[in-house]
């Protein structure tokens, strides 16, 4: 059909229909009478959208509302079934894939553990292939298929850089032979972006334009977004601190051969057992406190366990030697946060992180007063609400994202 004119009636419905399905997905099942109070059309025409929607197969009905006084009415949602999209998580450990109908629901997952010398593209067609039959779908059913890694895509290049610790991703046909094998359009992203992605749309960074994330679990990265938009730099680098120079430790040089840098070298989780030791604090290696994760959700690998146990003892224990490891670890992150705050100038810093989430309110505070002492600027400090997967569901909101805004023109 041919494309829709400013002011004619196929655009004004086009316009309609998306803001009659951005209410449902935001509150839910509606009625006619509530979806025509918010978008203020009359009634006649609330109808003939819902009809047009319902025939479509982009809106359900429901059921109606009989709790409330008179007669019931009856109630419209969001087709969860309209579109499915896809994410993965990749580390150097396993890869992690999750499904998700178009209201964000997870409705299936599959973790597969790293095989040596497995091919990064039969690591993902068998982690997504079981993750789209838990759902009870096709793989030609997802809309759109979200990947990420650590490190990055060079745009110019298409080669993977800043992580070279994950096997099996570096050829330089990789990206060739993914497209290949998937037949859904398939983006890929750093996965600290994506842990921001997920607090911009879901958690502590909702309503803020210019913020960072601070992240550490086996490694220090930082996820920027300024204007609302994530900043990813030329190469993809952008928020790779973990080679950023800092005082108080000596330069690490040809960071690229040595995968490290001086930020991760001072405030990295691998520094957490020697602070401990200095301060007599007995640490069990690879030990988690009985409510930790465990299974799919727990911290990867035996140090970052191990990190975490520390840092949550200390934070539910304040005090003594315990509070002194809490101080020397806020002092060793603010060192490096310090330049970013300089730099930026956020409005919030999210920190977020299986590591740094495990020191809770004491950390928190600890490093927003040492950040008060180094910095000319002032963000606030909050702690990420994304706590269950965050990097893979932010891999499933950028995929939603995208996918909503196809299916969501009717105009089409």
């Amino acid at each position: 059909m041919p494309a829709a004119t400013p002011g004619t009636p196929s655009l004004l419905r086009a316009m309609n229909d998306r803001a009659a399905l951005e209410l449902l997905l935001a509150h839910g099942p509606l009625s006619r009478t509530r979806i025509g109070h918010l978008t203020g059309l009359s009634k006649p025409t609330a109808s003939q959208l819902l009809a047009r929607l319902e025939d479509a197969g982009l809106v359900v009905a429901t059921g109606t509302d009989g709790g409330r006084p008179g007669p019931s009415a009856q109630l419209y949602a969001l087709n969860p079934r309209a579109a499915h999209v896809g994410g993965l998580d990749v580390t150097p450990e396993r890869v992690l894939a999750a499904v998700a109908d178009l209201t964000g629901a997870v409705v299936g997952s599959f973790e597969l553990p790293y095989t040596e010398g497995a091919r990064a593209v039969e690591q993902v067609t068998e982690a997504l292939g079981e993750a789209v039959k838990a759902a009870g779908l096709q793989r030609s059913d997802l809309h759109r298929l979200v990947i990420a890694t650590p490190g990055a895509f060079d745009p110019q290049t298409g080669r993977l850089r800043y992580a070279s610790h994950l096997p099996g991703w570096h050829s330089p046909t990789l990206l060739d032979e993914l497209a290949a094998a998937l037949p859904m359009p398939v983006e890929y992203e750093n996965d600290v972006n994506l842990a921001a992605i997920a607090e911009q749309r879901l958690g502590a960074a909702r309503g803020h334009e210019d913020f960072v994330l601070l992240w550490n679990e086996e490694g220090l990265g930082a996820a920027l977004v300024l204007g609302g938009r994530l900043h990813r730099g030329w190469t993809g680098g952008a928020g790779e601190v973990g080679f950023l120079p800092v005082p108080g430790h000596p330069l690490v040089r040809q960071v690229t051969r040595a995968n490290t840098g001086g930020y991760q070298e001072l405030a990295g989780v691998q520094v957490l057992p020697r602070l401990a030791a200095e301060l007599g604090i007995e640490a069990t290696p690879g030990a988690t406190p009985p409510d930790a994760p465990h299974g799919p959700h727990a911290p990867h690998g035996p140090l970052v366990a191990e990190a975490v146990a520390l840092l949550r003892r200390a934070a539910a224990e304040p005090e003594g030697p315990y509070l002194r490891f809490l101080q020397s670890y806020a002092t060793v992150l603010a060192t490096g946060l310090a330049s970013l705050v300089a730099v930026l100038d956020p409005e919030v810093v999210v920190l977020s992180g299986a590591v740094i989430t495990a020191g809770g309110d004491p950390l928190r505070a600890l490093l927003e007063a040492e950040l008060g002492e180094l910095a000319p600027a002032r963000p606030r400090l909050v702690a990420g609400q994304v706590r269950e997967r965050p990097v893979l569901r932010g891999a499933l909101e950028s995929a939603l994202a995208a996918t909503r805004e196809e299916v969501f023109d009717t105009s089409r």
